[in-house]
């Protein structure tokens, strides 16, 4: 009806994997160990003030295990959900997954292409972890040239599969640096420009609700994020995630901070989906994080697949679709 894959009113990452290689692929999480500038001491050593990595990837990815086993575990994991899938992406996902030297990057990667059951990469980093070197070397891969192994479809072997995902989280400086994210907006800008150069995917988060910004300021921000050269995006509501310490600040001043509930967070994700390029490939809407990281559940313990039904029975209603009220424009 509107374009998109599986008759939906926004363009789903699901979709289009299956649109371009014929079958679900699923995403398995790999914590392989690495750290964080804004951690480390390179930039601070504190992080970004709502960051707890333990509250956001799965149990059997744990960086005591080796990549092989982190895979096959959860593989299992995803198995019961999806018996059909049968080819997976390896997600690195904890932390900021290119803060290495290119050496170990080269051998992390190859070791993870190497399962017969990977056919890609996806690699969550931060936009300031990137180098003209390292992106090189991704866009060698992704076009089949580097020798890191690969994983092999079921009809044909094909070039790994290479996103790169960088946490961008807010388009306003202010925010940025009220949160200690370490880097402004425009280091995410040529970040994304610069890989998309090379013609690999890139994928970029933001968080819906940080402290200081208003619903007005987030929709106003869709014309910036629709004008960056992405192939995807995550949308993840603010959790205040116990010991960090934006549970602090937002013990101190609630009133900074843009809290929802789950029918009018639906709305404003939608108010967001009519603004932004319908090409744009929607990864997530909602974030999930198990209750014992958290002080409070206001949306009770609803899954996302709940609340993507959701999210279609409210476009449904208000008769609209991504991209809506897009003006390239603008």
């Amino acid at each position: 009806m509107f374009g998109f894959p599986e008759g939906k009113r926004y363009n789903t990452s699901a979709g289009r994997y299956r649109r371009i290689y014929g079958e679900r692929l699923q995403k398995l999480v790999i914590d392989a160990g690495f750290s964080c500038p804004n951690r480390d001491g390179t930039l601070g050593t504190g992080g970004c003030t709502y960051c707890d990595n333990a509250a956001f990837h799965p149990g059997y990815s744990v960086p005591g295990k080796t990549l092989h086993q982190q895979i096959d575990e959860g593989i299992e994991f995803h198995r019961r959900r999806y018996p059909k899938v049968t080819h997976y992406l390896a997600y690195f996902q904890s932390y900021s997954n290119t803060y290495a030297p290119l050496a170990k990057l080269r051998e992390l990667y190859g070791e993870a292409l190497s399962h017969p059951s990977v056919v890609g990469l996806v690699i969550g980093t931060r936009p300031d972890c990137v180098n003209e070197e390292k992106l090189d070397y991704l866009a060698s891969l992704s076009g089949g040239q580097a020798q890191d192994g690969g994983g092999v479809f079921a009809d044909e072997k094909r070039r790994p599969i290479v996103v790169v995902e960088y946490g961008i989280e807010s388009c306003y400086d202010v925010t940025l640096m009220r949160i200690n994210r370490g880097h402004d907006f425009e280091c995410a800008r040529k970040a994304v420009e610069m890989t998309a150069e090379r013609g690999l995917d890139v994928g970029a988060h933001f968080i819906l609700g940080l402290p200081g910004e208003t619903r007005q300021m987030l929709l106003d921000q869709c014309a910036t994020i629709s004008s960056l050269p992405l192939t995807s995006i995550k949308f993840h509501q603010l959790q205040i995630v116990k010991g960090t310490r934006m549970e602090k600040e937002y013990a101190a001043c609630p009133e900074d901070f843009l809290r929802l509930g789950l029918d009018d967070y639906l709305d404003l994700v939608i108010d967001i989906l009519e603004r932004l390029r319908p090409d744009l490939c929607v990864e997530r809407v909602a974030g999930e994080v198990p209750p014992r990281f958290v002080s409070e559940t206001p949306w009770g313990l609803i899954r996302n697949d709940g609340i993507l039904k959701l999210l279609d029975q409210r476009l449904e209603e208000r008769d609209t679709f991504q991209g809506r009220l897009y003006n390239a424009n603008n």
